[in-house]
């Protein structure tokens, strides 16, 4: 049981490329990817959040690596996580070759500003020989100087006319296993950008509002944002960009995702606000269940919803669900069906014995 959704989203269907063992483009599924923010040198910090990251859901990491202690410790990180790793490559193109050959799967790099096309085709041949894909990072805080000057401040154009001739320069080097983003915190730019790159090219596409802000305004403005190209069909890979801790990146990515019906992973929760009417208390109720079925991968809906208004309505949708009843009488539905009464005592665990319950029947199926 699971709500059909009003609209089926139609992806434009993309170059397929490897980032380690995640495919990314094509038909594959939309990743979800954070980045961390200890310092790279500090390996044991930096396989603990790795590792956090990816139990949160993450497909793929980023890692920073500005100096060549960080690119070396690569090799020590990748052996303790399992999680395809991309590092994070600005200007200097030894950096690029050392996190190729220390097991980074993907580089994120501007070919532009690595320097002369001898040192773009070390890049390259480093990343051929270690299966290691590229991802072209067009930031508008970051645009080529030539290309401000012409534009006059970033816009969707000057963007777009970066992304493309970094593009043509690893074409021209035949190397075609990359992806692209465009990004910018303006979350207009950001669209009108992505929107124009997707009618120029086939390449898979990275989605994201960078420099997004904090937990609150950076989770609207990247659900705006990104969420709006989803609906449009544009984006392969995303990441949320927050001043927080990246597990909640990760959570917010896949609760988007969640949201447009293109990726069904973990427990989607449906729950209403909570008012005078309500049986029980919705919120503290909705908060603890979503730390106690954190674990559970297979796709289950649940509603929590506080009286009879719209919640028999809400549950018959859905595979598990709960009814605030007068009196503390509320209602059980499994699969859409009405069950029996639960004591509001013994709603949380009742719920996590159900979901528990329906995720290993799937699972078995």
């Amino acid at each position: 049981m699971s709500i059909r959704p009003f609209r089926d989203i139609k992806r434009k269907k993309t170059k397929e490329i490897n980032v380690g063992r995640v495919k990314v483009g094509g038909d594959n599924p939309i990743s979800v990817q954070s980045m961390t923010n200890t310092l790279t040198t500090d390996v044991t910090a930096t396989i603990k959040q790795i590792n956090e990251i990816h139990e949160a859901g993450a497909d793929l990491v980023r890692v920073s690596c500005p100096d060549e202690d960080s690119s070396k410790s690569l090799k020590e990180i990748i052996k303790h996580v399992d999680i395809p790793i991309i590092a994070d490559i600005h200007f200097h193109y030894k950096r690029a070759i050392e996190a190729a050959e220390n097991g980074a799967s993907c580089l994120r790099i501007n070919p532009g500003n690595i320097g002369d096309k001898k040192k773009i085709q070390e890049v390259l041949l480093a990343a051929k020989n270690n299966q290691c894909s590229i991802r072209i990072g067009v930031n508008a805080g970051s645009l080529e100087k030539d290309i401000l000057e012409k534009y006059k401040e970033p816009c969707p154009e000057a963007l777009v006319e970066s992304a493309l001739r970094n593009i043509r320069i690893l074409e021209e080097k035949d190397f075609f296993n990359f992806k692209i983003s465009v990004k910018s915190s303006d979350v207009f730019l950001t669209i009108k950008a992505y929107r124009q790159l997707s009618k120029a090219i086939d390449y898979p596409l990275h989605l994201g509002i960078t420099e997004a802000g904090s937990f609150v305004s950076g989770s609207i403005k990247s659900s705006i944002g990104i969420g709006s190209l989803l609906m449009d069909g544009i984006g392969d890979t995303i990441r949320i960009s927050l001043s927080d801790d990246p597990v909640k990146e990760v959570k917010i990515g896949n609760e988007i995702l969640k949201s447009l019906n293109l990726r069904n992973k973990g427990v989607k929760i449906i729950s209403c606000p909570s008012c005078a009417r309500q049986g029980f208390q919705v919120i503290d109720t909705v908060k603890i269940l979503e730390e106690r079925l954190s674990h559970i991968k297979t796709p289950i809906t649940l509603s929590i919803i506080g009286c009879v208004v719209n919640g028999p309505g809400e549950a018959s949708m859905t595979d598990v669900g709960i009814t605030g009843g007068k009196k503390g009488n509320n209602m059980l539905y499994l699969s859409g069906i009405q069950k029996e009464k639960v004591v509001t005592e013994d709603i949380i665990s009742r719920v996590v014995r159900e979901v528990e319950k329906k995720a290993s029947e799937l699972e078995n199926k």
